[in-house]
């Protein structure tokens, strides 16, 4: 493996390919239902070394894809999801470390999901694709370890809904993680952050073209409902200070002083984000993903104990937060900190000054990127890579 402080400047993955891996046996979720099979789509960037002690997994957040880095083809103008943070010389250093990327499973990029035909009725699953949890995916990524020969994970990585993943790894399978990286996520969702997720399924059920959630029967889309949960998440993963700093109150169009056609640019960005969002994204997934969200909560076992909870875990931790992220606060993380110390687990944690809000957990921000950089390279070196 090269070394990260060659002084190269950080480089690209380049050109990359989705992969599939089945899973030809039968799944049971934790809500009881059986999948008689499975698919997931997934990428990897780097190498892998001889010992397979070098694998790190990307877990995606609510929206998010198992295209995190890289390109498709020569004329794809927009690289992966999480491209300034992985590749040669970045934070995730793909000279040292073997990534994974994958959709999870009850996506709608290629892995098993509500678009997938059920084999028992020849249609799409629709809203029929039974309800996954956290720990759902967690199992059938480790069921993808397995196929890929990789034992234990240098690292699971995520931010918002992927951080959820990446502490139930460690708690479900401590012998399988070496380090937890869990970034802008919570231990369990507050009441108003399941407020908003229940009314954006509220405004794709209510979408007249929703059709009880058999709308690909009818070769139809409820666009407008999908768009309007989009934009409603969207609000709630920016700060006041950066709409602010972004949109201010310029006009798109219209005159403000007649009150006439009068449209904001703030307007404008969210109609835009919404009408994108409905072409690429499935509405049932929108339902399925948000209500796993609402449902993880991996203290209730340990009798809301979330002390207890990580009582079995044996990984190092970072948890990063941002300062103006109040979907998923300062003191969510906090939470987590304090019950991990109490624990008496290994954990670093950081507090990254942003104005972006939630969504600042996709940026190259520059401290939020040394942290991540640093903490890596570290487990790079005890790993031997």
């Amino acid at each position: 493996m090269s070394n990260p402080d060659s002084g190269s400047p950080p480089g690209n993955v380049g050109l990359v390919e989705p992969k599939s891996f089945h899973h030809p046996e039968p799944f049971t979720l934790q809500c009881g239902v059986t999948l008689p099979s499975y698919e997931l789509i997934y990428e990897t960037y780097g190498t892998l070394n001889a010992d397979k002690s070098n694998a790190i997994l990307i877990c995606h957040a609510l929206s998010g894809h198992h295209h995190a880095a890289g390109v498709h083809s020569a004329d794809d103008a927009k690289p992966g999801w999480w491209d300034t943070a992985i590749g040669p010389g970045k934070p995730i250093d793909t000279n040292r470390f073997f990534v994974i990327s994958l959709n999870n499973l009850g996506g709608c990029h290629g892995s098993t999901g509500p678009q997938s035909v059920d084999p028992a009725t020849g249609k799409p699953y629709g809203p029929d694709f039974p309800n996954v949890v956290v720990r759902d995916w967690v199992n059938s990524q480790a069921a993808l370890a397995d196929h890929l020969g990789i034992g234990r994970f240098a690292a699971i990585v995520g931010g918002s809904l992927g951080g959820m993943q990446a502490l139930q790894w460690a708690i479900d399978y401590p012998n399988r993680v070496k380090a937890a990286v869990v970034i802008a996520a919570a231990a369990k969702l507050s009441a108003q952050n399941i407020a908003f997720n229940e009314i954006a399924r509220q405004a794709i059920t209510s979408d007249p073209n929703y059709l009880e959630g058999r709308y690909a029967d009818e070769n139809s889309i409820p666009d407008k409902g999908l768009g309007l949960a989009r934009m409603i998440g969207h609000v709630t993963y920016l700060s006041d200070d950066g709409m602010g700093e972004k949109f201010g109150r310029e006009l798109k169009s219209g005159d403000l002083g007649r009150g006439s056609d009068v449209e904001f640019q703030v307007e404008s960005y969210l109609h835009h984000q919404g009408q994108s969002f409905s072409r690429i994204f499935d509405a049932n997934t929108y339902v399925l993903m948000t209500r796993a969200l609402d449902y993880f909560d991996p203290a209730r076992e340990s009798n809301d104990n979330l002390v207890n909870a990580f009582e079995s875990a044996t990984a190092s931790f970072l948890v990063v937060s941002f300062t103006t992220d109040w979907r998923f606060s300062v003191a969510r993380s906090k939470e987590i900190v304090d019950a991990l110390i109490a624990a008496r687990k290994n954990v670093a944690s950081a507090v990254i000054e942003s104005v972006h809000g939630h969504d600042s957990f996709l940026l190259p921000l520059s401290r939020y990127h040394e942290v991540l950089r640093s903490y890596l390279a570290r487990i790079a070196d005890e790993v031997g890579s």
